[in-house]
């Protein structure tokens, strides 16, 4: 990588000129600059809003799972049945899914040879355990915070290799041109806060051949959110790039803990806490579940298995299944305007109809589990701490005494399955742009969990390859750089000085339509939706989005970033809208971790008020059948296209065949 300068309108900026860029500091970006680096293609840096921030580093749950191929003796997998798994989660297409199967071994054991402690045996199989939507135990983990440990070596090895960072460089704009017909990147636009009082206002060039996207979910669209705080999110970066997104319609949300954000999956769940909710504050203590449920062992059971069925899901409503708690903690909160908690220092309470909490109560599944935890135990506090200690240290290390206070909850956001396509070497169809980890939407209405661990690894190793094999070259003349990207430099310059022009009422203005955008998002393209709610809302987002454009300001230039940062979020929220207001559009129905609010549906529960009948998606309709594409044109336009989904690819099995190809250098292509 050489720095040098370049002058626009007699206005000094500062160059970097590298093959490529690798945008974020999370799992898959990381991964992506190791990779890189040990393939040979050593002209790299990377470049993040902040070091220290984003989900991988600072999200997990109480057992965060990674998914991948079994290796535990005895077990019976392949590839091609592991990509039969994710395959049929919905709207994924059959050869990502093949890639990620196949990759996942070796995306694996690249993090344990750097230190990752993944548990294994004496002879050295790794047990796995039974996730959600997982039919072979596939899950593994290295405790609650799995992806912080794999942030923490790969770091350090990226340190080792003493590869370039960027710590604290957020990147504004990915620059782009026409090339043979195809847009292509050529390289991006960063903002150094400590230049923001310059001239330049901090604005820092990347001349580039190719950009690695691992920017993580869209989580600053999102009011409730169990995202980290130091996560929000970099989609509408693509989106003005012209690239291509899919499956925006489909995210996970879940029930999480709110004055610290974590995910209340697995043990959490299946110490059994009691639910209990209040108004705002704090008075009248209920115990809202018991009236939706037969009897305590019902209720009971529902709860515990919450714990491996953790994402809210459609599917799993009726007939008393586990997310009907869910929808009851929504309507609680969102519809009632009541606060909701779990309490684990008692158990459920029950009443007159329901009957008193037992152990005994449970469905064999749930007690024989408990059992062989050795974990039937008199309260929800002893079995935790008896099945998952450290998941208790987590909180304590928060100030959360999980003995004494209970936790209040909500039902969050916490992954976006869809995101930008990509080949199956993980180029968008913006050439030369490649999104990795969540940014990138391999996943579709339902995946394992742990499965976006392995996809982020995957993804970032197979984009690795392909740029070392077939993206090499050396970054173009610093001249010939500026001849292509130097009006849209000078473009986001006028966009820095009008932000400080707007000065206070500008942030003021900002951060009304960031918190408005937020609220909406969580209330029309949250968890529960409906045909009208969306259609409104994504005609608002448009709105928000110009009034952002026309208002948004700081008062300083160092926070520049910010304002940048809220026109992102803006145009990122109209595009998921748009994308749901399409899939109703096609008589798209509930499906994944969502419901479409339906009159002409069914009931859930004979309790629930009418307003929560909804009818299910069905895989055999069109909306089952294809994939939605959405594409920003500018302005208010959207490309919107309904792509089939491509099978799993049979493969070719003969050895001397695949041989050859290899060495004919037919593979990665």
């Amino acid at each position: 990588m050489t720095k040098t300068e370049i002058e626009l309108q007699g206005i000094k900026f500062p160059l970097y000129s590298l093959n490529t860029l690798i945008v974020g500091s999370g799992a898959a970006a990381l991964n992506a600059a190791v990779r890189l680096h040990g393939l040979g293609a050593t002209d790299i840096a990377l470049a993040t809003e902040s070091w220290e921030g984003g989900a991988s580093r600072n999200a997990g749950s109480d057992k965060q799972t990674y998914y991948k191929l079994s290796l535990y003796a005895g077990a019976i997998d392949s590839p091609r049945l592991m990509a039969e798994t994710l395959f049929r989660g919905g709207s994924m297409h059959g050869d990502i899914a093949l890639s990620e199967a196949a990759g996942s071994i070796q995306a694996f054991f690249h993090l344990v040879e750097f230190g990752v402690p993944f548990p294994h045996d004496r002879f050295g199989s790794y047990p796995g355990y039974k996730t959600d939507n997982d039919p072979r135990q596939r899950a593994t983990s290295a405790g609650p915070l799995t992806s912080h440990l794999m942030v923490e070596r790969l770091a350090a090895e990226i340190e080792r290799r003493g590869v370039t960072v960027f710590k604290a460089l957020p990147i504004i704009a990915l620059l782009t041109e026409e090339e043979n017909g195809e847009k292509c990147v050529i390289g991006a636009v960063g903002l150094d806060a400590a230049g923001a009082s310059a001239q330049h206002r901090g604005l820092t060039l990347f001349n580039c051949r190719n950009v690695v996207l691992g920017t993580g979910g869209p989580a600053g669209i999102y009011a409730a959110s169990v995202y980290p705080e130091s996560q929000t999110g970099s989609h509408g970066l693509a989106f003005e790039a012209g690239a291509t997104a899919h499956n925006l319609t489909e995210s996970h949300f879940g029930m999480a803990s709110i004055k610290f954000r974590w995910n209340l999956s697995g043990t959490y769940q299946q110490s059994i806490p009691r639910f209990f909710s209040t108004e705002a504050n704090g008075s009248d203590e209920r115990a809202f579940l018991n009236d939706f449920f037969p009897d305590m062992g019902a209720l009971a059971t529902a709860i515990f298995l919450k714990g491996y069925e953790w994402p809210f899901d459609s599917n799993k409503i009726r007939g008393g299944g586990s997310s009907l708690i869910d929808l009851l903690v929504y309507r609680e909160t969102v519809v009632r305007g009541r606060r909701v908690f779990l309490d684990f220092t008692h158990n459920p309470e029950g009443d007159r109809r329901t009957g008193s909490f037992s152990l005994d109560k449970l469905s064999p599944e749930a007690r024989s589990y408990l059992e062989r935890s050795g974990a039937l135990l008199g309260t929800p506090l002893e079995r935790l701490k008896k099945m998952n200690p450290s998941a208790l240290e987590l909180y304590a290390g928060k100030g959360i005494d999980l003995s004494r206070e209970p936790l209040e909850i909500a039902l969050c956001a916490q992954h976006s399955n869809g995101g930008f396509k990509a080949s199956i070497w993980w180029e968008s169809d913006v050439r030369r742009l490649f999104p990795v980890g969540e940014v990138c939407g391999t996943h579709g209405v339902r995946r394992p969990g742990g499965s976006a661990l392995n996809a982020g690894q995957v993804g970032s190793m197979r984009a690795a390859m392909f740029i070392a094999r077939r993206c090499g070259e050396q970054p173009r003349d610093a001249a010939e750089f500026v001849a292509s990207a130097g009006p849209r430099v000078l473009e986001r310059l006028e966009t820095a000085k009008l932000f400080l022009d707007r000065g206070d009422s500008g942030q003021r203005a900002m951060e009304r339509v960031l918190s408005e955008l937020r609220d909406g998002m969580s209330r029309y393209g949250g968890p529960v939706r409906s045909a009208g709610g969306i259609g409104g809302e994504a005609t608002r987002a448009w709105t928000r989005l110009a009034r952002l454009r026309d208002s948004a300001g700081v008062r300083r230039p160092e926070d520049l970033a910010l304002a940048f940062k809220a026109l992102d979020s803006g145009l990122t929220h109209a595009l998921y809208l748009e994308a749901m207001r399409e899939y109703v559009r096609q008589g798209g129905r509930s499906r994944g971790s969502f419901i479409i609010l339906d009159a002409g549906g069914e009931k859930p529960n004979p309790v629930l008020e009418d307003q929560w009948r909804f009818s299910l998606e069905t895989e055999e309709s069109y909306v089952g059948r294809n994939v939605l594409e959405v594409r920003y044109e500018g302005g208010k336009r959207v490309a919107r296209r309904w792509v089939e989904v491509r099978p799993i690819p049979g493969g070719e099995s003969w050895f001397e065949t695949v041989w050859s190809e290899y060495l004919g250098d037919e593979i990665i292509r």
